[in-house]
Order: structure tokens, then sequence, then C-alpha cells
């Protein structure tokens, strides 16, 4: 793994982080528990793990059963698309580009509103999240290209057959929907604060979050900065090596976004992005505290770990790009990794399992176990 100190800390703040503000985060959770479907995902105590690591406190939020979707991505694709179609009574096609989870999102949100959904994947994606987004009724096609090709050809196609585009990544021009999608993602972290609330938990310290095109990290971090001022965890943005493009555009120093290219080849599917969210970069830029670039076997360490939880903390089935990338990190960090991150035995850490297992041949050839198990069992031990 590679270490980068942000150049531009403490920077001020982009005043996107108005649109992502504690009374936003409100407004989105309002509607999700419109939802039938809708139910507080739980946040989990990891005690054990925490004193393995030397530090005082591990909490993980689970989105691996959220909307029964095992992925976090139901909420922005929801919230957007219910903004977008206001209970019009015309049938839309909505279309975008996805590595798996946005894509299933989008086609469940859009089988709940009685829409139709056409759902673009790069090259190389796993059969298993093809065949989910099928099943939510989605007409998805696998491309040759990669992901940041993949949504440039998504854009294509909708302009050509007026489909409504609804991309998680923002452009010059495309800001209004990104912008709708990051506000979904808010409920999730405005149920994890309420949750650590009732639980009287010590507060955060770090908060360790993982960047595809950034919009969920970015999300993540302005409603924090936005709730908490200077009393603000640390933030710590995680990226695999081979599309690190955030780690890239702090390295590069001149301000600028970096992009990467190529197959950009990781198993972390869901973060195989090349091309950064300007509004993400935007928001990150001042706000973040360390960049990590990450090799697969930091992810591949992760999930063992969570899958075979320590004496007293409960089992987490994370994905490639869940919670396994922060518990991983953690599991690797030298003595001069933790001086510079500021980690000690009082240091209380918030990740998020954005996912479970949602290629769950990978997940068991990796964990040597099964997947998800009965939801009684999964949500039988929340913080206490």
């Amino acid at each position: 793994m590679k270490w980068m100190a942000n150049p531009y800390a403490g920077e001020r703040p982009s005043d996107l982080i108005e649109l992502f503000s504690w009374e936003e985060a409100k407004r989105a959770r309002k509607f999700h528990e419109s939802l039938p479907a809708y139910a507080e995902t739980p946040l989990y105590s990891l005690g054990g793990l925490a004193r393995s690591f030397g530090i005082g406190g591990l909490y993980v939020k689970d989105e691996s059963e959220r909307f029964g979707l095992h992925a976090f991505k139901g909420l922005g694709a929801s919230y957007a698309l219910g903004r977008l179609h206001g209970g019009s009574g015309e049938t839309v096609t909505f279309a975008t580009a996805t590595d798996g989870n946005h894509g299933k999102g989008l086609a469940w949100a859009a089988r709940e509103l009685g829409q139709r959904a056409v759902v673009f994947l790069p090259a190389g994606s796993a059969k298993e999240r093809v065949d989910a987004i099928r099943e939510q009724g989605a007409d998805a096609r696998v491309t040759e290209l990669n992901y940041d090709d993949t949504v440039r050809l998504a854009e294509e196609e909708a302009a050509c057959n007026g489909w409504v585009l609804v991309q998680a990544t923002a452009w010059t021009g495309y800001e209004k929907v990104p912008r709708l999608i990051m506000q979904g993602y808010l409920t999730l972290i405005d149920e994890a604060f309420g949750q650590l609330e009732e639980a009287s938990a010590p507060p955060v310290t770090h908060l360790f979050l993982q960047a595809g095109v950034g919009s969920f990290a970015a999300a993540m971090a302005a409603y924090v900065a936005a709730r908490l001022g200077k009393d603000a965890p640390k933030i710590i943005v995680m990226e695999p090596d081979k599309a690190d493009c955030f780690y890239r555009s702090a390295l590069k120093g001149d301000g600028a976004a970096a992009e990467v290219g190529g197959d950009l080849d990781t198993m972390m599917a869901g973060l195989a992005c090349g091309v950064p969210s300007p509004d993400a970069w935007a928001i990150l830029k001042p706000l973040v505290s360390h960049f990590a670039s990450c090799s697969d076997e930091v992810s591949t360490n992760g999930m063992r770990i969570l899958s075979r939880p320590s004496a007293g903390d409960p089992r987490v089935v994370s994905g490639e790009s869940g919670a396994a990338v922060a518990v991983g990190l953690l599991g690797g960090l030298t003595s001069v990794d933790r001086e510079m991150l500021g980690l000690d035995a009082s240091s209380v850490v918030l990740a998020v399992n954005t996912e479970g297992d949602t290629d769950p041949g990978n997940f068991r050839r990796i964990t040597g176990g099964m997947g998800a198990r009965p939801q009684i069992e999964r949500f039988a031990r929340r913080v206490e």
C-alpha cells in the first residue's frame, strides 16, 4: 500500500458541502423512510478487532442488505429517480453505466417506480453482477470498454434514444443528477451518527472512505464537515492501486485532478474508476487527511478478517469494495503509518461496508465460506 498526505488539507472548503448538510440528509432520509422496502441498516461495534489493531474502537455501518440489494447504491438511485420522476404518470427510460452496484440500484429503483432501465457494464463484469441487474428487470448490456469509456457510451446512447442518464459522476454541464445521487447516500451516514449517539459511543476520530469516482466519499466527507465542523474526524480515502485517481491527484500537486487510463484491472470492481468526478475532487481536496493506494491483497485480507471475526465480534460479509478495504488497511499498518495517521489506543474508527458478497463466487474463493446468512442472524448484533 502507498500513502499520500493531502497537500491541500485545510484549504477553504468548497461551497458544495452545503448541498450535503444535515438538513439535506434529513430530507433524503424522509424520502427513503417512505419506501416500503426501507429499514435502518445496522451499525456494528467490532471491539475485539479494534483491540487487535491497537485502537480504541472500530464501528462498521453495514449496507450489505440495504433494500435487499447487497449494497448501498439503491439509496442514491432511488432518491435521484424520485426527484427526477416527481410522480409523473409518464413512463421514462433511465440509463446508466456501472461496475455493478449502481446499476443494480438503478434497476431496482426504476422497477419500484414503474419505469424502465438500461444499464451498460464494462468488459470483464462478473456474470453474477450482470444477472443481478437483469433480475431487477433492466436491460443490461456488457461492453468491450473500461468503466470510464462505458460511461461515455451510456451518455451517447441516452442522448440518441431520449433516455434520462443517471450517472454518479459529474462533468461540466452534468451536475444535477450526480448531486441528487450523492444526497441520497446521506441517509446511511445520518443513520450511522444517530446510532452512535444512541449507543453513547465515543466521538469518531477517523473516517475511512473508499473512492471510485468519489461521489460516495465526497458525500460522506461533506456531511461530517457540515455537521461537525472543527470536530469532524480525520478522513482517509482509499482506492485500488490500478485506479487510484484521487491518490494521483494529490501526488500531482498542481491542484488539478489526475486520470488513470488502461483496463483498470482490479478485483475491487466497484472502485475501478480512473476519472474523478469534478464535484468529488472539489469537495475532498480540502477535507481529506490522507489518500491510500491499495493492492487487491489489502481487500482480500480484509474480507477474510471480517468473515472470521475476533471473539465477541459479529461476522461481517464484505465484498471486495466494502469495509474489507479499511480493515485490510488497518491490519497492515506499520508503526510509522500509525503515527502518520494519528492512530493510537484512543482512536475511534468508522468504516462503511458499502457492499456484501455481490460477487458470491469470488467471496467464497477468498474466504472459503458462505456469503450472506439468514437476515435474523445478520441483524442479531448491533451496537450495544
